[in-house]
């Protein structure tokens, strides 16, 4: 019985010319099959978790600007949020630039707020950033409020022409999307 077992484990360890065991190739396609296996059943749980389509073409939006009149301002959507796209008059650039930046809750210039080139274009998040109500003025005949920009019913949060907090409770302007110029009469917001 000595024999036999001695013999069988002598088989196992049998060593070929290059040097590798019978056991190691078994080792060897063992863990690779294993590993095969691993990811055939993990690549199912990543890939599950990628943005679908639908929210892919959400990621951005393309405004078309080129029938806004100077003083007019349109509502887009964005990310299921509303955009405000508004043309500035003269005045309005004057008016907004006129004002000391360090007497503003939330300091910003009006060169900060737009793309340089386009500083008659401001684009911003139609969304109050006192507790998300979506402020009025953007559409033609709503009240604006007291610096003839944005107007918030819910709490009477007051913003100027360049979306910056004037008066009520909202802590912060209004948001300024990531955007860009892709022609003249064109942006894409996000």
């Amino acid at each position: 019985m000595a024999d036999t077992a001695a013999t069988a484990t002598s088989e196992t360890a049998v060593v070929t010319d290059d040097g590798i065991r019978r056991r190691d190739f078994l080792d060897i396609a063992a863990v690779s099959a294993a590993g095969i296996g691993g990811l055939a059943v993990v690549y199912p749980l990543i890939s599950q978790m990628a943005p679908s389509k639908d929210v892919l073409a959400a990621s951005s939006t393309e405004v078309d600007v080129s029938a806004i009149e100077p003083g007019q301002a349109i509502k887009a959507v964005f990310r299921k949020q509303p955009l405000f796209v508004r043309r500035l008059t003269g005045a309005e650039i004057q008016a907004a630039n006129a004002v000391d930046t360090s007497s503003l809750r939330d300091p910003q210039t009006l060169e900060e707020r737009t793309k340089e080139g386009h500083e008659d274009m401001l684009v911003t998040m139609g969304v109050c950033t006192h507790l998300g109500c979506v402020p009025l003025g953007a559409a033609e005949g709503e009240v604006k409020g007291e610096y003839g920009g944005y107007f918030c019913p819910c709490h009477g949060s007051h913003y100027d022409t360049a979306g910056r907090i004037r008066k009520g409770p909202a802590p912060a302007n209004l948001e300024v999307p990531e955007y860009e110029f892709t022609s003249d009469t064109v942006i894409q917001v996000g």
